[in-house]
């Protein structure tokens, strides 16, 4: 590893270098007739599935906040995490938690995975490269991460671009570290006629499985554990397991094509200069996305997981190999009247087709024997090692992106050939801006409905510890809400409810689980930022309330406080401050290495912890940097810090960070 982190150094310093030049330097140097013109603004969007609208996204160049991506309990106010970086979490903020995928192996990643979904594409005209190292602990638990984006414009139609973000932690606690790699390649074409944006993703993600700390009083009460010693090394401190791991790796292909039909426009300048501007009125779109993915779990110590795992062993009781598979590909073609190309025209209408093809592999039950094994559970019989799903669905989309008083966005699916069949996804949202005290108050208002089948692999799944075979109902959602936002006093309001039927949960066993009945939940949050010339002090408040906590248990109440100063020397801007996050206690998940999920368990109350850390993130020119001590109130309150039943978060540590925005 220290040869990757010199190379890091050594790019980072060249990089910092290249861009302290700085384009008023270069401009110093040449003569005024040599001077090139300025350059257009640089902007960037995601493709939205799956007929791949433009949705406006920033270039990642804020210092704001920098400091709060190595901080792995930070996806959320409330989020519950193994607690080395770039393992598994859940976001405990329900209406703000995906449903289960189609691979739920991946999803408790999902924060670390590259998708189709979040790919940026970008327009800069000068090529632009992100490289930024970010650095904490010391030998025993060092936690390292190198990323690095690159865009560059071929043409003023045309771009180019690569990713590649590499983590390496050791962790804080005995076999925890976790080593993630993901890379990947993305281009797009605008041109008046015919439109392209593409990317192809790849990731490869290892982690050491320990199961958690043999028991928590090393934590809460050390002296106890240790015949009076009050202090302890967290690497000392015993763990569940020593021999297991975890990979996780996939890719994702999406193409997006799309050819408009229209006419050209010609404006008369002048009696010499006419322009001709092309204006689309339909288009014609298809989509491609292709997803694979392989789940391993690997153990090797039979004594280890026998007292572990409830299910000694199904398949082998010598070691454990669990081997799941999946791939998918979909096609989507699709017909879009575009939005604009007539002043009557005030809105965009598109229909589209889609058809999937999944198939899945799992580990085999091909023994005949099974003397000294766990009998499979009654009634499961055999399980297929090979599994396909054929789908088809329909839909159409209602969007109005362009105005300044109403916007509105509406999508309706319906599924119409296997499994998928009878499926509804409909979901859209409204908004408007209204004049108030000098500024603009922006209300929106948002809805959804789903009935959606269970993925295959929550009814059909065999393992060495976990097997089962289910047949479940379609789970049915309803989700409304409003959201106002006052830029004048820095505040939003968030009001939404949802209630679901035949919720799909895994149970205090760890096995997949429907409720027959409805639970709702209630969430209003506050966002409130309050400043006193340079001093800020930046406010999240979310409630929430499940009707029933045996099957569905949240924080009720979670906060995220940031007081920090804000201010700027000559070039220089800075930003110092505490940050806070905090949630009242509740039974939270516990979590399964073997299937790496989240289960419901009914034996620990965990949160009423703060969880604080201090900050300085800087940027000078084209170079930001951070600085930070986190969990700086361990051992201030109190000791019972565990984010997840027999997981601990991580103890204090200094850290650092460094990005430059390099312009070629």
């Amino acid at each position: 590893m220290k040869h990757r982190i010199l190379t890091a150094i050594l790019l980072i310093i060249c990089a910092a270098a290249a861009a302290a030049q700085g384009p008023d330097s270069r401009s110093r140097q040449s003569s005024p007739a040599k001077r090139r013109a300025p350059l257009a603004p640089s902007y960037a969007w995601t493709a939205s599935e799956p007929l791949g609208l433009h949705e406006p996204a920033q270039i990642d160049t804020l210092f704001e906040d920098y400091h709060r991506r190595s901080i792995p309990s930070a996806g959320s106010p409330a989020w519950a995490t193994t607690g080395n970086l770039g393992t598994e979490g859940i976001d405990m903020i329900y209406l703000d938690r995906p449903a289960y995928s189609d691979f739920f192996f991946r999803d408790g990643l999902a924060r670390w995975l590259p998708s189709s979904v979040h790919q940026k594409f970008y327009n800069t005209r000068a090529p632009m490269t992100l490289l930024s190292y970010n650095a904490g602990g010391g030998r025993d638990n060092s936690q390292e991460r190198l990323g690095a984006i690159f865009s560059g414009n071929i043409n003023a139609r045309a771009q180019i671009g690569a990713n590649l973000d590499y983590l390496y932690s050791k962790g804080s606690y005995e076999a925890q570290a976790a080593k993630d790699l993901a890379w990947g390649f993305n281009g797009s074409y605008m041109g008046d006629r015919y439109e392209f944006q593409g990317a192809w993703n790849h990731y490869n993600l290892v982690h050491k499985e320990n199961g958690g700390i043999t028991d928590d009083l090393y934590i809460t009460d050390p002296a106890q554990m240790q015949g009076g010693v009050s202090s302890i090394n967290p690497k000392s401190i015993p763990v569940n397991l020593t021999h297991a791991h975890t990979r996780v790796v996939g890719g994702e292909l999406m193409l997006n094509s799309r050819y408009k039909v229209g006419y050209w426009h010609e404006d008369q300048i002048d009696d010499t200069t006419t322009v001709r501007t092309y204006i689309p009125v339909s288009s014609f779109i298809w989509t491609l996305n292709y997803r694979d993915t392989k789940h391993l779990f690997l153990d090797d110590n039979p004594s280890e997981t026998s007292k572990f795992f409830d299910n000694r062993a199904y398949l082998n009781d010598k070691f454990t190999r669990d081997r799941t598979t999946y791939w998918a590909l979909s096609n989507t073609i699709g017909v879009d009247l575009i939005e604009g190309f007539h002043r009557y025209a005030k809105f965009g209408l598109a229909a589209y087709a889609t058809y999937e093809i999944r198939k899945y592999r799992q580990t085999p039950d091909t023994l005949t024997v099974r003397d000294g094994l766990t009998p499979l559970p009654e009634g499961i019989g055999a399980i297929p090692a090979r599994g396909s799903e054929n789908l088809a669905w329909v839909g159409a989309q209602l969007t109005k992106q362009r105005g300044s008083i109403l916007t509105y966005a509406a999508k309706a699916e319906l599924g119409v050939v296997g499994r998928a069949a009878g499926e509804i996804k409909i979901d859209g949202h409204i908004s408007t801006r209204i004049p108030l005290l000098g500024d603009t108050v922006a209300i929106t208002g948002f809805g959804a409905f789903t009935n959606t089948a269970a993925p295959y692999l929550m009814e059909n799944y065999i393992s060495n510890h976990f097997a089962w075979r289910n047949t479940f109902g379609k789970e049915r959602r309803v989700t409304f809400g409003g959201r106002l936002d006052i830029p004048h006093t820095g505040t939003a309001i968030k009001i939404a409810a949802r209630n679901v039927q035949n919720l799909l949960y895994f149970d205090t066993q760890a096995l997949p689980a429907q409720h027959s009945g409805s639970i709702q939940v209630f969430t209003a949050s506050l966002d409130q930022r309050l400043r006193l010339g340079i001093l800020h002090w930046d406010n999240r408040v979310i409630y929430q309330t499940s009707s029933d906590d045996a099957v569905l248990s949240l924080p009720k109440l979670a906060l995220r406080s940031s007081l920090y100063i804000r201010a700027r020397i000559a070039t220089l801007h800075f930003q110092l401050g505490l940050d806070c996050d905090y949630y009242t206690r509740y039974h939270a998940p516990a979590y399964q290495p073997a299937t790496a999920t989240f289960h419901n368990q009914r034996e620990a109350l965990l949160g009423n912890y703060p969880f604080m850390t201090a900050y300085a993130n800087m940027k000078l020119s084209k170079v930001r940097f951070y600085v930070m001590m986190t969990h700086i109130n361990q051992g201030w309150f109190s000791a019972d810090y565990f984010s997840l039943p027999h997981y601990p978060l991580n103890p204090r540590r200094f850290q650092m960070g460094l990005s430059i925005d390099f312009a070629n």
